[in-house]
């Protein structure tokens, strides 16, 4: 009589399948109420943020900044023992992974500390309470928890192969002479300014007439300037057919706004910043009974709850706003309503603030002014300060900083905030509480302002 072979099995009250910022933060917060909670993750922990996104991007970004800031201080006078200053990639790279490292090292004790157990695996959904992992392990659950992001896309065209795609930026060891980024969104603005700022010669191809289509039109112009007077070479309304190969090496960038007949000098790093989508491929999503749409996104409601009851989504996964912290909020709502009893507790997606690590940065929240227009009609009021901060104005530098609030009603009550130049990352942040509880624009003059810094303009305006 033969013996069916069975596979060892485990039981948790939340099973979460990826290991980012959003899986993590589900995971903790669960572990934290009393449940049983099982990670997978079969890479490193913190996901796109951590490990090639928001946290080394940042490290780049601040850079990026040193290297303006002592070209200003140039500029002004200070003796620098080289003009212009050059960075050594291979010491900053270090210092930015040990940090990364010891993110990783921290969420590992802490999963430690909380009882969670970690499986460096990957999961596929065989039912609403059941998770098979690669390594022959079934999990029997009480929850899923869906949080395994997504990955950038690399565009149908000939040649796709001959270019990188955003994440393969943070395995540069060195600035490459030109650079070609192709897209119009915030990753290849943010690339195009560290790249630039950091010695090469970059060239940025979009496809719509302007980039960053989402954000305030006004604002998004004053950046173009800004990036233009960087030295970056704009190519709007030029989407890119094709990728060659040069003749003596680099690539050539085929695109619509090329003249006739010219061939294009190669570049020597081109990276696609086109979008990215969800990880939801082999994972038995569909054949579960999970919804997906049309970009293979997991269909959630308000609640993060999918179609499968008892199986739940966060992060970029679900297709919704693709942020670090609205992932992170999302999660522990969600099982603040799973396992703490907060019946009412899920995320507020309106009105939430975010920032574009440009150089200058952009930092919005709310309604842009043609949002606003189109809601509200002629009840919108505009109000702006397009200014010189001191330290550029001190150096003689060309570039603007735009402040710009959108108001509703007689009231004006504010319903937009949209800042671009130094400091605004750091300045939105209350700002967008404020816009949060519907502060008024009277309200905000009832404020003192501090002199001088910029962010008194908001409180002037």
């Amino acid at each position: 009589m033969s013996q069916t072979a069975t596979r060892p099995q485990a039981d948790f009250d939340l099973v979460v399948i990826g290991g980012g910022s959003g899986g993590l933060a589900g995971a903790f917060a669960a572990a934290a109420r009393g449940a049983r909670v099982a990670l997978l993750e079969p890479r490193e922990l913190g996901g796109t943020c951590v490990n090639a996104g928001c946290v080394p991007k940042k490290a780049m970004w601040l850079a990026a900044e040193l290297a303006e800031r002592m070209a200003l201080a140039a500029d002004l006078g200070f003796r620098l023992p080289e003009a212009p200053p050059a960075l050594d990639w291979q010491v900053f790279i270090a210092h930015r992974q040990r940090y990364i490292a010891n993110i990783h090292a921290s969420y590992r004790r802490r999963l430690d500390e909380a009882g969670i157990a970690l499986m460096p695996c990957r999961g596929t959904l065989r039912d609403a309470h059941t998770v098979d992992t690669d390594t022959g392990v079934r999990l029997r659950t009480g929850r899923v928890l869906l949080a395994t992001g997504g990955h950038p896309l690399r565009p149908d065209i000939p040649g796709a192969g001959l270019a990188g795609v955003s994440d393969d930026f943070f395995e540069l060891t060195r600035a490459p002479a030109r650079v070609a980024l192709v897209g119009g969104g915030y990753i290849a603005v943010e690339l195009a300014g560290v790249l630039q700022a950091l010695g090469s010669r970059v060239e940025l191809f979009a496809r719509g007439p302007r980039l960053l289509s989402g954000m305030d039109a006004e604002i998004v112009t004053v950046l173009q300037a800004n990036m233009q007077a960087r030295g970056v070479r704009l190519h709007l309304e030029s989407p890119v057919a094709a990728l060659q190969a040069g003749d003596g090496g680099g690539v050539r960038v085929v695109h619509k706004g090329q003249e006739q007949g010219v061939v294009p000098e190669p570049f020597d790093c081109v990276l696609f910043a086109t979008g990215r989508r969800p990880n939801t491929a082999g994972m038995g999503l569909e054949e579960a009974g999970v919804e997906l749409g049309e970009r293979g996104e997991v269909v959630v409601d308000a609640w993060q709850d999918t179609s499968l009851e008892g199986v739940h989504a966060v992060g970029d996964v679900t297709g919704r706003l693709a942020l670090t912290p609205v992932a992170i909020a999302a999660a522990r709502r969600l099982m603040a309503r799973l396992f703490g009893g907060q019946a009412d507790a899920k995320l507020d997606y309106d009105n939430v603030p975010t920032v574009v690590f440009s150089h200058p940065p952009l930092a919005t929240v709310g309604l842009t002014e043609e949002q606003a227009r189109e809601k509200h009609g002629a009840a919108v009021k505009v109000f702006t300060s397009n200014f010189r901060p001191m330290m550029t104005a001190l150096a003689d530098s060309p570039q603007r900083s735009l402040f710009k609030i959108v108001c509703v009603g007689e009231e004006e009550r504010v319903v937009g905030i949209h800042l671009l130049g130094e400091a605004v990352d750091e300045i939105l942040q209350g700002f967008a509480v404020a816009l949060k509880l519907g502060v008024t624009r009277a309200q905000l003059h009832q404020v003192v302002a501090i002199h001088p810094t910029s962010a008194e303009e908001l409180v002037l305006l």
